[in-house]
Order: C-alpha cells, then structure tokens, then sequence
C-alpha cells in the first residue's frame, strides 16, 4: 500500500476517496497544470525539483503531490508540519541519503502545512537539500514569502493555486456522484442542478468542502417508494450550510488593503463589499473602526471635516451597542468617507513636519512665543513682543511662529476640493501660498 492508498477505503471521506489519481482527472490550475505549462512537463518528465504549492484550503495542493507520488519513481514521504519534528527529518534525509547512495533512487518530502515549521526545523533540512539528497514539496495555505523561513523559500520554486472555480467545483461533484468506484455511483440518486449550483457556489472554491457536503446529503436523505435518493436544494442547504472564507494572515491584510484602497478610491460599493467579507470572516470590527479613522484624516482631511466626526462615531456606536447593530452605524461612515472630497494635504503636511523635526538641528525657541505662565518669566524678557491675535480685527495678526530652523518652510498646503477651497482661498489672501 503506497502512501495515499490509506485514504482511499471505503471508509474515507468521499473527497479522499475522490482524490484525482493522474493529471488528465485533475480540475482546475490550468495556469500551472495546463497542457504544456512547466509544472505539469516537470510532473510528466519525473524531473521536479523542490517546490512550494501555496493556496487556499481545497483547491488541489495535495492532490497534486499524490499525483507526483503516483507517477515519480523516487521514493515518496509525507510528514506534517505539525506533528512532526528535528527527529523526523532526520530519520527521512538518513533513509534518503542511503537509498540515493546504494541504489541511486531519490526521495521527494512532502510537507504538509510547512509554513508550521520553526527555524530550527527549516534549518535541518538546508543540508539535505542543496547537496540533493532529498526533493522537498511544502503545501500550505499561506504566502511562504511571509510565512517561511528565506532559507527554504530561496531553494524552492513557488507555485501559487487559486479556488476552483463554480464551475469546477460542480463538475468534481458530478464525477463523484456518477463514479461507482470511488464514489456516490451505486446509490441511486436524483440530484437537482439547483442543488450542485448551491453546494458550488457556498464552497467558495473548495471542492473538499463540496464533496464532503454532497455525500452528507445522500447519506441523510431518506429514499422515495422508488428507492430513488432524491436531493433537492433546500436538502444541499442544509448540508452544507453557510459559505467559508479563508482568512490567514496574508488573506485578512490583502482584503484590509483592498478596503483601505476603496475607501481612498472612493469607491462606496468596493469598500462596503470588503467590509462584509472582512467581518464575515471573522475579525475584530474596531479594526475597521480603526482603520476608518485613520482614513478620515489621511484621504479626506479638511476637505470635509465632517468625516472624522463620523468615523469617531462609527467607533463609539460599535462600543455602545455593538454588532450587528453598529454595523449599519460603521457602513454610513464607510459611505461618507467614500463620498466625500479627498484630499491627502493633512498626512503630507504631518509627514514633512515629523521628517525636518528629525533631520533639522533646533534652535532656541524665539522670545516671544516662550513659556510666561511662571513667576520670573517676564524678568527674562519672555514674550516679549507677541501680539495677541485677538486684540486685531478679524482676531488675525502678522507675525512669526515657526521654528527658526525651519523658518518659511510650508507643510500644510491647503487643497482646492470641498471645505478646504475656502482655506485655500483664506491662505492665498493673507499671502501665505501663492494663487496657481
């Protein structure tokens, strides 16, 4: 019994069972897999080198390492990142580098969820595999430039899977379902197609997950008088209930990303569809919470000063009374800032300043803007010669407040959209930028 047959009793789950046995019965990848492409010639030639298959959880990473176990003439080991240790390696590299040595046969080492591993466990295996002693084949379900250790990323080819298609997924169901062998072939069923396009299309791209769903309806759906298991869409609702979306740590900060870019974009229905997918995927709202603020100042600024007061809000109502409630509370906020003009002159002006504090030599604050509050100041001539702005019309005066090192230095520019053209207009007549 090689090393997958295990899962292929009729005990195992039908998306073992299932599991594709060539590349000809493989679905979906075909940027990688597809006639001609690299992965698939190196698979068909026996000449894979060490790689990494990174995507999301049932879109095939596995099932492409059984295929190479099945057509390779190496030997083939499986060890889980999880449960396995220094130990384990050790004992795999020991027993490959014997075979390589006496018998010239290679051994490739598939790892499952490799992004687990430690340092220490990447590290022994580094040895093995730039003198070649052993192939490695990591799958995981997270970015490895991220999540693994440069060492092994570096002596490895990547390869990056996607979700299966609906497409996809209904036709792997249909296999199953017809396949005598291996799958639901000798229960005689009657499958609505409403059924497969719900169980497809709840999936979100994992066919693991649509297997699994489509034996328990046939196996808890009770036959007609006919003997007939018939599967309606209500009966593949209940099994497979609500949709999954993967959110490792990659995942969450590539949709916050798209959130915060929408919410700059301006784009109202982008930004409100990433907000449901990020909370539906489980995270902590105050971060959108957070992140709304931020924007608040960064895109919109004094363009529309009304977008703090509701993003502040936002927050307080999510503290107040919570989700799902608050969520109607976070969305109107996503909206304004959406709708609102943009401007980014309040994080420019922030960033300048904070840069020249760093890089600019100080100089002694100038007398008249200097501390008086304590008893003596006045003795050290501080304030001397400051004008109190409201002792002028329009409570406005001419005088210098900049740090001298800086002095004539602009950091806020205001911009020309929504309520900072008035500020603009205000900055042009006191002389303080110049009209375009």
């Amino acid at each position: 019994m090689d090393l997958f047959s295990a899962g292929m009793n009729k005990h195992a789950p039908l998306a073992d069972r299932m599991r594709p046995r060539t590349l000809d019965e493989f679905v979906g990848q075909q940027h990688i897999v597809g006639k001609g492409k690299l992965l698939r010639r190196a698979i068909e030639t026996d000449s894979l080198q060490s790689s990494i298959f990174f995507g999301p959880p049932g879109c095939g990473k596995t099932t492409l390492a059984s295929i190479v176990a099945n057509t390779t003439g190496s030997d083939f080991v499986k060890l889980n990142a999880v449960t396995s240790g220094v130990k384990d390696v050790r004992g795999v590299i020991a027993n490959a580098e014997d075979n390589l040595r006496l018998y010239g046969r290679e051994t490739y080492l598939l790892l499952d969820e490799c992004h687990r591993w430690s340092k220490a466990q990447s590290d022994s295996i580094l040895p093995a595999l730039e003198r070649g002693i052993i192939k490695f084949i990591g799958s995981t379900t997270e970015n490895p430039m991220v999540s693994m250790t440069g060492a092994i990323v570096s002596r490895c080819r990547a390869f990056q899977f996607y979700p299966l298609t609906e497409e996809d997924v209904k036709k792997c169901i249909k296999a199953a379902v017809a396949d005598k062998e291996r799958g639901m072939g000798n229960y005689d069923t009657e499958i609505d197609e409403g059924a497969y396009d719900h169980i497809a299309r709840i999936a979100n791209g994992d066919v693991r997950t649509a297997l699994n769903a489509i034996e328990l309806a046939i196996l808890t759906t009770e036959a007609d008088g006919n003997g007939v298991i018939h599967v309606t869409e209500d009966i593949a609702a209940e099994s497979i209930q609500q949709k999954l979306i993967n959110c490792d740590d990659q995942q969450f900060y590539d949709m916050l990303s798209a959130f915060c870019k929408s919410l700059r974009g301006g784009d109202s229905d982008a930004a409100i569809a990433w907000f449901a997918r990020l909370i539906y995927a489980g995270i902590d709202p105050r971060i959108i919470c957070r992140r709304l603020i931020a924007h608040a100042s960064e895109d919109v600024g004094l363009a529309n000063p009304q977008a703090m007061v509701q993003a502040v809000a936002a927050a307080q109502a999510l503290e107040f009374i919570g989700m799902p409630e608050a969520g109607l509370s976070i969305t109107q906020a996503i909206i304004f800032i959406c709708e609102s003009p943009k401007s980014n002159s309040v994080v420019i002006a922030k960033d300048t300043a904070f840069a020249e504090a760093k890089s600019i030599p100080d100089q002694p604050v100038p007398i008249h803007l200097r501390d008086t509050s304590y008893p003596g100041a006045s003795k050290l001539g501080h304030g001397r010669g400051y004008k109190y702005p409201h002792d002028y019309p329009g409570h406005v005066v001419a005088q210098e407040y900049m740090p001298p090192s800086v002095k004539g230095h602009k950091y806020y520019i205001p911009g020309e959209l929504g309520s900072e053209g008035k500020i603009r207009q205000n900055h042009i007549n006191q002389g303080r930028i110049k009209e375009k």
